[in-house]
């Protein structure tokens, strides 16, 4: 038997939707945060000598781009618990796809960051002396997780995750709403723009984690080489910012699109809509394709 990748195929498919869908999400947030945290790491270890503050916001912009291609075809891309919520309250995926994704999400994000952790180890280990630190000089905890400058308090950190998430999810919305007649193929080239414009507008205070699973998953996986002060430094509920902020901000974002902009466009429904809103409902059901098939033969007679 010839190795070829269309010969596995059958062997390697994983029959169950959500599963798939599920571990396309981990693997994508997986490859998004390694790429993004390597380009921290840069920029921090080298003191913005190899990367300029723009260039850290380019370079996640098209992290977004290449890891929302990645698993576009399968669960959406979102790799973001916001964005999964952003889905869920407009009805485009089911509740239990919803809580299945963000431990995904979650465990991807932890991956990513022990794999730049242990790629980028020798030149660490060179910038702090073997010490790690979460604060001071040579700190380098920031890498992998946000911590807050010593004027921003509490309540501006968390108007900082909640604002940077509405735009996120607005402009996301704008994006995926079909109305608006974008080309699909186009969608992870603007979500990357999005990125790379958040960054530039509102990345002065935290670095726009924006992303529950971003901020938490490298966060928990720096518990295990940094020591318990990443959840207690500056103070001890901070890292609850980052995960509740980027939430409220996804309902506020979504909530405006569809009330200002949604609900006012001429609505159109055509096969091809139709076909992904049963998608989106029969979640991880493996008759997807029949019904879809059988719904986008209706809608054209």
């Amino acid at each position: 038997m010839q190795l070829h990748p269309d010969n596995l195929r059958p062997k390697l498919h994983i029959a169950n939707t959500l599963l798939r869908n599920a571990l396309a999400e981990l693997f994508a947030t997986c490859l998004l945060i390694f790429i993004g945290l390597s380009i921290v790491a840069q920029y921090l270890l080298k003191k913005g000598e190899l990367n300029a503050w723009i260039g850290v916001n380019f370079g996640w912009g098209f992290a977004i781009t290449l890891s929302v291609m990645t698993a576009a075809q399968l669960s959406g891309g979102h790799l973001n618990p916001a964005i999964s919520l952003m889905m869920f309250t407009t009805n485009k995926i089911c509740a239990k796809t919803f809580v299945v994704y963000c431990i995904a999400q979650t465990i991807g994000a932890f991956l990513g960051a022990m794999l730049t952790y242990f790629f980028y180890i020798d030149a660490i280990n060179f910038y702090d002396g073997g010490v790690r630190a979460v604060q001071g000089e040579n700190a380098t905890a920031g890498i992998f997780s946000t911590y807050p400058p010593e004027y921003l308090s509490i309540s501006g950190a968390y108007l900082d995750q909640i604002v940077g998430t509405a735009m996120l999810c607005f402009l996301a919305s704008v994006v995926t709403d079909p109305r608006n007649k974008l080309p699909e193929h186009l969608h992870a080239l603007f979500f990357g723009f999005i990125v790379i414009t958040i960054g530039t507008s509102f990345g002065m205070h935290l670095g726009y984690p924006i992303n529950p699973a971003r901020d938490f998953g490298p966060r928990l996986f720096t518990l295990f080489i940094y020591g318990s002060e990443v959840f207690r430094y500056p103070y001890s509920s901070y890292f609850l910012v980052p995960i509740i902020g980027p939430l409220l901000g996804a309902l506020l974002g979504t909530g405006l699109y569809h009330v200002f902009i949604g609900a006012q466009i001429p609505d159109l429904i055509d096969g091809k809509q139709r076909v992904k809103r049963v998608e989106y409902e029969l979640c991880d059901r493996a008759d997807i394709t029949e019904k879809s098939l059988e719904l986008a033969k209706d809608s054209s007679e």
